[in-house]
C-alpha cells in the first residue's frame, strides 16, 4: 500500500470553473481518492509522503494523440521539404537502416522528452513495436501502440501478422499502461482489400484504428483521381469507420466529410506545428468540435516537428485556429481539454485525463513561480500561452513519480541520449558516406 498526499493549486480539469488555489489530492496506490480544498482529505488518510508544492498548479499529464517516437533518430535530419519528398527522399531511406534496437533507443529519447516536458501518455505509430513496448515499460508512461502497416508495400501482410501478435503479447501489459491499436498507414498507403482486412482483424482483436486521414492536398488528389472520392468518403464507404478510429490530421475535409467523422464518432488527432511546418494546411477543428468530435493534440514525429512539446502544441493550436476563424474561437481552457480529456477521449481511456475519484494518478506540476507566470490572472491561459517544457516540475503514472524536481527517476538521460547521437549518426553515415 502507497499513499500520498499533495498540496498545491489544482487545475483538476472536471470543468471550467473548477480550481483550487490552495488544494489538496490523496492518492491510494494507481487511483486518485479525493480532490478539493486545502483540509478535504478523507478523515483518517494517513499519507505515507506528502508533496507540498505551493507555488506548483497540480494537473492531469498531457496526452499525445498522434506520434512517431523513434522518428526522434531523424530530428533536424530532413527538414524544410514538402510531404512526399520528405517521405520520399529522406525519412523512408534513412527508415529502411533502422535496427530493433535503434528504434529501441529513439523511443526511448522520446519518452525522456516527453516526461521531461509533461506528456504521460503516447499514441504511437511505428514499427518493431515490441521495442517500443518494452521502452515504455521501462519509462513507466502510458501508451497506446500502433504497428504502422503500408499495405501497398513488400512487408503488407507481414505489418499485419506482428500487429495480430502485439495485441497478444502486450495488449494490457504493464498493470494496464500498454493498450494496442491497428495502425494502417494511411488511404493511399493500403488498397481496399488491406484495409478491409485490418479492420476485421481490428473488430475480432477488440481493439482501434490508428490512420492517417486527409493530410495534404496531394492525398485529396490522388484519392479522387483513384476512387472518385475524398479520403474521409472512400474510407467510409469500405467500412473503415465504426468502432473506435483515431484519424490524424484530417486537414483536408469537405463539410461532408466532417458530418462523417462526426456520425460515425471518428476521433481526430491534431497537428498543428507538424502540418505547419511541412506545409500541409490548417485543419478545420473549430468546425470539427462544433459537431461535436472528439480532437486531441499531437506532435506528430521529431522530425516533422521538431519537438514533442505539447505545451507548444497547445500554444500553436490555438493560435493557428484563432488566425483561421476569429479571436473568439478555441479559448485556453478549450485547448487544455484537448490536451488531456479530449487525449482520453481520443485513446478511448475511461479513467484517465482529469483529476478526479477513482480516476488514474497521472499527474504533473508545473512551477508557477517564475516570473513568465506574473501577475496570474489566468491560471488556463497561463498553461497555454505561457508555459513551455522547462516549466515541468514533477511527473507521475499510476501513482508513481517519473520525475521529481526535474530528476528523471526511472530513465537514465545521458545514456539514452548517447545512443541516440551515436544510432543517428551511424545511419546517416551509411547513407551519405
Amino acid at each position: 500500500m502507497s499513499k500520498l498526499l499533495i498540496r498545491a493549486m489544482v487545475l483538476p480539469m472536471t470543468g471550467p470553473n473548477v480550481f483550487y488555489p490552495q488544494g489538496e489530492i490523496t492518492i491510494e496506490n494507481d487511483r486518485i481518492v479525493s480532490v478539493g480544498e486545502l483540509g478535504s482529505a478523507p478523515q483518517g488518510f494517513e499519507p505515507d509522503r506528502i508533496l507540498n508544492l505551493p507555488n506548483d498548479v497540480v494537473m492531469p499529464g498531457l496526452i499525445n494523440t498522434h506520434t512517431h517516437a523513434a522518428m526522434t533518430l531523424l530530428r533536424s535530419y530532413a527538414d524544410d521539404l514538402p510531404l512526399m519528398p520528405w517521405l520520399k527522399e529522406k525519412v523512408w531511406p534513412f527508415e529502411d537502416k533502422l535496427t530493433d534496437e535503434d528504434i529501441y533507443w529513439g523511443t526511448a529519447l522520446a519518452l525522456c522528452e516527453m516526461i521531461r516536458s509533461g506528456t504521460t501518455t503516447m499514441l504511437d505509430m511505428y514499427a518493431s513495436m515490441d521495442q517500443v513496448a518494452e521502452a515504455v515499460l521501462k519509462a513507466g508512461t502510458r501508451a497506446v501502440l500502433s504497428r504502422g502497416m503500408i499495405g501497398n508495400g513488400p512487408n503488407g501482410k507481414l505489418a499485419l501478422q506482428e500487429s495480430i501478435d502485439l495485441v497478444k503479447r502486450y495488449h494490457r501489459a504493464g498493470g494496464g499502461r500498454v493498450s494496442i491499436m491497428f495502425g494502417p498507414h494511411a488511404p493511399y498507403t493500403c488498397s481496399a482489400e488491406y484495409l478491409q482486412q485490418v479492420k476485421a482483424e481490428a473488430d475480432r482483436l477488440g481493439v482501434g484504428v490508428h490512420i492517417h486521414v486527409a493530410e495534404t492536398q496531394d492525398e485529396i488528389t490522388m484519392i479522387r483521381e483513384q476512387y472518385g472520392k475524398t479520403p474521409v468518403q472512400w474510407l467510409d464507404e469500405l467500412g473503415l469507420f465504426g468502432g473506435h478510429v483515431v484519424a490524424a490530421h484530417c486537414v483536408h475535409l469537405t463539410p461532408e466529410d466532417m458530418e462523417i467523422i462526426a456520425r460515425k464518432h471518428v476521433c481526430v488527432a491534431h497537428n498543428a506545428e507538424s502540418n505547419m511546418k511541412l506545409n500541409s494546411g490548417t485543419a478545420p477543428i473549430t468546425e470539427l468540435r462544433a459537431r461535436g468530435v472528439v480532437v486531441g493534440l499531437g506532435t506528430d514525429g521529431a522530425s516533422s516537428n521538431n519537438n514533442l512539446d505539447l505545451f507548444g502544441e497547445m500554444r500553436s493550436a490555438a493560435f493557428q485556429q484563432k488566425l483561421r476563424v476569429d479571436s473568439t474561437v478555441l479559448p485556453a481552457y478549450d485547448v487544455l481539454e484537448m490536451a488531456t480529456v479530449g487525449g482520453a477521449q481520443t485513446l478511448g481511456l475511461e479513467d484517465v485525463g482529469m483529476i478526479a475519484p477513482g480516476f488514474k494518478a497521472d499527474l504533473i506540476t508545473i512551477d508557477m513561480d517564475q516570473p513568465h507566470f506574473y501577475p496570474r490572472f489566468s491560471i488556463p491561459a497561463h498553461l497555454v500561452y505561457v508555459a513551455h517544457a522547462g516549466d515541468v516540475r514533477t511527473v507521475m503514472v499510476d501513482g508513481k513519480l517519473l520525475m521529481e524536481e526535474r530528476k528523471f527517476l526511472t530513465m537514465d538521460v545521458r545514456r539514452v541520449c548517447q545512443e541516440a547521437e551515436n544510432r543517428a549518426k551511424r545511419i546517416s553515415a551509411e547513407l551519405h558516406g
